[in-house]
């Protein structure tokens, strides 16, 4: 009967996490280049039947969904959104970061940089535009190379994982890390830079409702699982005690 009960709590447990990533998800539905993370347990959430579930069965590997978002146009020179796989980097004294929000500035000494200040990576280095020119004249061609006045003045770092994509970790700001040292991201292929435009978060509003409302009823039916099991227990121990 122990067994039982620490099963259902395991579930009951899981499904409070899986709550709070739903929630995490919608507080950030209008964040630039935001993507929604989810469970293995989120991904199969459809084919469950709140009625006959059974307890104990949540995985929650958990993963975040790459896939594109919608991109508005911004009209300022300095957004980019990114179409196709990959990430621009940002570089910061622990390392680089991966990202794909693409909303910069330039700092008091002319490059381009993250809304925290850290230095948007460029292939050859930090970008920095000249004294002499103005972020109106900026342009950038969809290989994400940066041109003023018809001069070349640096390249953006785009950046790949390929199947090693699902390793990267939060890293706050719409910004992800990789654990691993020995995984290094390659050049990214096919990826096309848009300026003046921004990708846009890619939860689903509907979608993550859905998700929340059946977690609440799967929770609920642990609940009174549980509840029942106790009881069980209860009058076993009390039958065995006289």
């Amino acid at each position: 009967m122990s067994s039982i009960i620490e099963q259902v709590s395991t579930s009951i447990d899981a499904l409070t996490r899986e709550f709070d990533v739903i929630a995490h998800n919608l507080a950030n539905v209008s964040t630039t280049g935001f993507k929604r993370r989810c469970n293995a347990f989120s991904k199969s959430l459809e084919a469950q039947d709140p009625e006959g579930y059974s307890p104990g069965t949540v995985d929650l590997n958990s993963t975040f969904d790459f896939s594109q978002g919608s991109v508005a146009e911004t009209g300022r020179p300095l957004d980019f959104a990114l179409y196709g796989k990959g990430f621009f980097v940002i570089e910061t004294p622990d390392g680089p970061l991966y990202t794909r929000n693409g909303t910069f500035l330039t700092n008091q000494n002319g490059q381009i940089v993250d809304s925290l200040g850290r230095l948007a990576a460029g292939q050859a280095g930090p970008i920095t535009v000249p004294n002499n020119v103005g972020i109106s004249q900026l342009l950038v061609s969809s290989d994400g190379t940066i041109t003023a006045n018809g001069t070349a003045i640096g390249k953006f770092r785009l950046v790949d994982f390929q199947d090693d994509q699902d390793k990267l970790i939060p890293a706050g700001e719409s910004c992800y890390q990789m654990p691993d040292a020995t995984i290094a991201p390659v050049p990214a292929e096919h990826l096309v830079v848009r300026q003046g435009y921004q990708e846009a978060s890619n939860v689903r509003i509907i979608d993550e409702l859905v998700d929340m409302i059946l977690v609440s009823r799967l929770y609920e039916a642990n609940m009174k699982s549980l509840s029942a099991a106790k009881e069980t227990s209860s009058s076993l121990t009390s039958a065995a005690m006289g």
